[in-house]
């Protein structure tokens, strides 16, 4: 015998199959009408198919199971209803759904976390050793990054979120302008300054976007501009910084010890050491802020990415201080303590600053990750959106404050 269940605010009984929702005997049949509890959603409560789960429940609210959604309801209006011979019982099925719930959503974010350390690690190991060794290896590794993260970039602003509002480049401007990003670094390394290349390119992007086919939108031109300037001119700084500060760190103790095979003592320059505290200050911030978040997380920073939190920052804050105080003493530069301590500043401002502008791209997209190139990451630029505008904040701290490159 079916069961009925008043799912809508029209008052009209809706029929549930009861060996539809459950094959359990937690319940018996009735011929009751059962009248679910109201919700203020179910106006506009619909279901949904999607094309690799189970039918789901799409309102306001996000998407919920429909057996479980379902299961849940009918065993709670048939508490109500049965007597209180069976309530009990009913609520300890209840109970036993939300436990199972929290369980696999645990287990969901416990996976995710460990996926997360080991890629991370495994990515981390080879990018210190493209940063000792420095020169071509550490320029074409970064082109290489730059190209796929503008290609993430320009994928971006085609999603539907922000091509919604607005027209965005066409498909052969965003791959020259993918190709140009990638060639930065290289003419960085090989010139010295780009400032020359960077405008002409600008130029011809402009003057194509132009005498396009159809109807020209500033959109266009706009969101290519920054692309350009966000994508390829501002990781160039890291090629500038690690390659282009070739002064000796002859204080560096490890330099005198350093192997011979590995470049010796003249591998260990300003450059080197400061891009390594740079790298360790990102790290430490979004370690700490993550670690400080999920502790004592109860403020949020900001609407642009609803996770963050003022206490989380803070310990990012806290973390990336301390440990470049710690390489600084380790490492012998900076010299003295507020430079080092300003430093270490510069890195933690260009770390969150970096990471909140990708979160605005991608909540304007309507996309968590950047894309699915990085198992647990997702991709390029969800994990070196923290350095893009540290490296530019990092190269001009120490050419404009410190004297001698702080050595």
């Amino acid at each position: 015998m079916a069961s009925f269940a008043k799912v809508c605010t029209y008052n009209k009984p809706v029929p549930v199959l009861t060996t539809s929702l459950c094959i359990c005997s937690c319940r018996v049949s009735t011929k009751k009408t059962l009248n679910l509890p109201p919700f203020s959603d179910c106006s506009s409560l619909r279901v949904v198919r999607d094309a690799k789960t189970k039918p789901l429940f799409r309102s306001r609210l996000g998407r919920i199971s429909v057996e479980r959604r379902f299961l849940t309801a009918v065993t709670r209006a048939e508490s109500n209803q049965l007597g209180d011979d069976n309530s009990e019982g009913v609520d300890i099925r209840i109970q036993d759904l939300q436990n199972v719930e929290e369980e696999e959503e645990k287990q969901k974010k416990a996976s995710q976390l460990k996926k997360r350390v080991i890629f991370g690690v495994a990515i981390g190991l080879p990018v210190g050793g493209v940063v000792l060794a420095g020169g071509w290896v550490f320029t074409l590794a970064l082109a290489a990054s730059v190209f796929i993260g503008s290609r993430e970039y320009f994928e971006l602003v085609r999603s539907r979120g922000i091509a919604k509002g607005m027209t965005p480049p066409p498909r052969y401007v965003s791959r020259f302008c993918s190709v140009i990003c990638a060639l930065m670094p290289i003419l960085t390394l090989y010139y010295g300054n780009i400032d020359i290349w960077v405008t002409c390119a600008a130029f011809v992007v402009a003057m194509a976007l132009l005498v396009q086919r159809g109807n020209p939108r500033f959109s266009q031109l706009s969101s290519t501009m920054f692309g350009l300037f966000y994508c390829g001119y501002l990781p160039c700084f890291w090629v500038k910084l690690r390659c282009g500060l070739a002064a000796p760190a002859l204080n560096t103790g490890i330099a005198r010890t350093w192997p011979i095979f590995l470049g010796g003592p003249p591998q260990w320059t300003v450059g080197l050491v400061a891009t390594l505290i740079s790298f360790s200050g990102v790290i430490a911030t979004d370690t700490f802020a993550f670690l400080g978040g999920k502790a004592f997380g109860r403020t949020p920073l900001t609407s642009i990415s609803p996770k963050k939190t003022w206490e989380g920052t803070f310990a990012g804050f806290v973390g990336c201080i301390v440990i470049t105080i710690l390489l600084s003493n380790s490492l012998s530069w900076p010299q003295s303590l507020f430079s080092s301590i300003a430093f270490g500043f510069i890195n933690f401002f260009g770390s969150v600053f970096g990471d909140l502008t990708e979160s605005m791209i991608k909540r304007d997209a309507g996309v968590k990750d950047s894309g699915s190139l990085i198992p647990g990451h997702g991709g390029i630029l969800d994990r070196v959106d923290s350095y893009i505008f540290t490296g530019a904040l990092a190269f001009s701290f120490i050419k404009t404050s410190l004297r001698l490159y702080g050595v």
